[in-house]
């Protein structure tokens, strides 16, 4: 008997394994990539002239910190994509609302939409430099363009998604256009224009970049050509390395903003039960 329960107790007992914390698994894997990239760049794998050191740029990075060109100009790259962002939230939110709901202006204005939305922001520039020039009004115009579409279709989706059911509901109650705009279509849109604006913000960088480095507007793309036309390349990759973590310091505050608003949809709760 005795031996029979500890065979028992032996098949039963299976050691638990450490599991390693979700959090520290991306950094095992930054550090790993950099690692790489600094073990290739020392054996001269790669050409260490093109690719310097990771441990190079990373110290050309940290002097960055103490210097005030460099946050002039990261200032100068948030302000060309944060006036972008806000005029492409401006125009598509109401739009996509107003052309969600009327199935015939849709109609009516799809083919100008389907032409001018695979446009190529950057195949704009020439025309934005003869109207603007090279200051800060050419590279908002590129960054609310570019921006302005995504966060467009976006609406227009979620606006064309609401539940029918919960609209003939919401009119047999008696309420307005307005009031069925505000208690039915809104809640229901909210979730879709949310990620519509983190696609938005995305883009807005990225073109608010490209005009700095095409057209030499201030912020951080024309420090990055500085640095390449000066040959420090350690200063360059440290300044792509920014940007970098910019655009993904502005994802994860986004999707805080997201998480803290959205706490009520199914979605977000979802995640909160899962983790």
């Amino acid at each position: 008997m005795n031996a029979t329960a500890a065979q028992a107790a032996q098949e039963g007992y299976r050691p638990r394994r450490r599991r390693v914390p979700y959090w520290v698994l991306p950094w095992i894997g930054v550090v790993s990539v950099l690692a790489l990239f600094e073990l290739l760049s020392r054996s001269q794998l790669i050409s260490s002239r093109n690719f310097p050191p990771v441990t190079e740029w990373t110290q050309a990075l940290v002097d960055l910190i103490d210097d005030g060109d460099f946050w002039t100009a990261v200032g100068n790259t948030m302000q060309g994509w944060a006036l972008g962002l806000g005029i492409a939230m401006a125009i598509a939110i109401p739009l996509g609302i107003v052309l969600g709901s009327s199935r015939l202006l849709y109609r009516a204005l799809r083919a100008v939409i389907e032409f001018l939305r695979p446009i190529p922001s950057v195949a704009l520039i020439p025309l934005a430099v003869l109207v603007w020039g090279t200051g800060l009004s050419s590279k908002v115009f590129l960054a609310g363009f570019a921006a302005t579409w995504p966060l467009l279709m976006q609406t227009l989706y979620g606006v064309q998604d609401v539940d029918p059911v919960a609209t003939d509901t919401a009119r047999s109650f008696g309420f307005g256009r307005a009031q069925r705009l505000a208690r039915v279509t809104l809640p229901s849109t909210i979730p879709y224009i949310a990620t519509g604006i983190r696609i938005s913000s995305s883009v807005a960088l990225i073109l608010a970049i490209t005009a700095e480095l095409v057209i030499g507007s201030a912020g951080l793309g024309r420090e990055i050509n500085l640095a390449r036309q000066g040959g420090a390349v350690d200063l360059m990759y440290a300044l792509i390395v920014v940007t970098g973590l910019l655009g993904w310091a502005l994802n994860a505050c986004l999707a805080r903003v997201e998480r803290r608003v959205l706490h009520w949809h199914p979605s977000h709760r979802a995640l909160e039960v899962g983790r």
